[in-house]
């Protein structure tokens, strides 16, 4: 179908096909742009891209989740911050970040195809920009390992897009592997894969896309990142991560600022709850990292309030129906929610909280199971 579409706008054939999940953040939020730990994993949902090189400085762009939206065709050589608005800034912010990393990229025909939900909190727009990053280095040879897409489409995002983000959703776009939660530290992008079957021991990871939309950009997220950063500034450190866990009580006791407090506090204590996850996970006990979870976002809610009345109500009727653990994951502010259940009980969660969300009057929610997935590949 996407050869078809291809040959269908651009009239002639793409060079390859490559696809890039969304993610689904398991604990770590909100700690990535403080140098912090996060342990996302890679979803089924994919955001797929055929493309074909050109030659005459031109960037074209199309996506079928638009079909009747004409192709946009914006100059190489134009790009700078600003210069694009909507869904092709994305695209178009990682040729910029790669021009200007000294790769000669020329232009280029792509069609997107998306199956990530857009706004849901699961990465729909790393999975535009690895899927973009990793077609054009394969087809100019330029042979960029994970970690350096990564970085390089976090750069189109901060900078081209303006959305303040940390690198957590491009690395796991690019680097997720199946059947594994991958464990990152920020600060060095150092990674470890983690086992993850979760249907091996009879259990299920529920996500909840509560269907309210939320955008990185929005002044929200960017007050709680700049309100980290001169929190690290005030305690003399580099960045929140190095504050340990054993010394928060002294850190909160020289910081006068109440707003800076609760910030510093769930930095400091989501780091802690990643690491515990990682041990539980590793000795093999997995429904442990459930109260972890929802330890999780009681501090989203309370210190960083980054929650909203549907994530509460998603996280706190799955718990009342039997959930190990349940928390927001994402930037929040909307997005979605995430719930460890047993097996026997998913299906009796997921109609509670569709229940509980139509007597509330809000939209009903889409509920699906998290399988960790593979992350960005060529497909053809």
């Amino acid at each position: 179908m996407t050869h078809t579409e291809f040959r269908r706008v651009y009239q002639t054939d793409p060079e390859g096909v490559w696809a890039a999940p969304g993610r689904v953040n398991l604990i770590g939020e909100h700690t990535d742009y403080n140098d912090g730990l996060v342990m996302p994993l890679a979803l089924p949902h994919t955001t797929t891209a055929a493309v074909t090189r050109r030659t005459d400085g031109l960037l074209r762009l199309h996506t079928a989740n638009e079909p009747s939206t004409p192709v946009a065709e914006l100059p190489v050589a134009d790009l700078e911050p600003g210069a694009v608005t909507g869904w092709t800034a994305y695209p178009a912010g990682v040729v910029w970040a790669l021009r200007g990393a000294g790769h000669p990229i020329t232009g280029a025909d792509i069609h997107y195809d998306s199956t990530v939900p857009v706004g849901a909190g699961l990465s729909s727009s790393a999975a535009l920009e690895i899927v973009t990053a990793l077609a054009l280095s394969d087809l100019h040879e330029l042979n960029l390992p994970g970690w350096q897409l990564a970085r390089l489409c976090q750069r189109a995002e901060n900078v081209f897009v303006g959305a303040p983000t940390g690198i957590m959703d491009q690395t796991a776009a690019a680097c997720c592997q199946p059947g594994h939660a991958l464990y990152l530290d920020t600060r060095d992008l150092s990674q470890r894969q983690i086992p993850f079957d979760l249907a091996a021991e009879g259990l299920r990871l529920l996500v909840i896309d509560t269907r309210v939309e939320h955008a990185h950009s929005d002044g929200a997220y960017g007050d709680r990142r700049r309100g980290c950063e001169q929190a690290a500034a005030d305690l003399d450190v580099v960045a929140l991560r190095d504050i340990p866990y054993g010394e928060l009580h002294t850190a909160l006791g020289r910081l006068a600022d109440e707003e800076q407090r609760r910030l510093v506090r769930h930095v400091v204590t989501e780091n802690h709850r990643v690491a515990q996850v990682v041990a539980h996970l590793e000795a093999g006990r997995t429904r442990a990292i459930g109260p972890l979870l929802t330890a999780g976002h009681a501090s989203l809610r309370d210190d960083f309030r980054v929650s909203c009345a549907e994530l509460d109500l998603a996280v706190d009727t799955a718990l009342s129906c039997g959930a190990l653990g349940a928390r927001m994951t994402g930037g929040g502010f909307g997005g979605s929610a995430i719930a460890l259940v047993e097996e026997a009980t998913a299906d009796k969660v997921s109609e509670a909280v569709t229940a509980a969300f139509a007597a509330a009057g809000h939209l009903p929610p889409r509920v699906f199971t998290a399988v960790p997935s593979a992350g960005a590949r060529r497909l053809v």
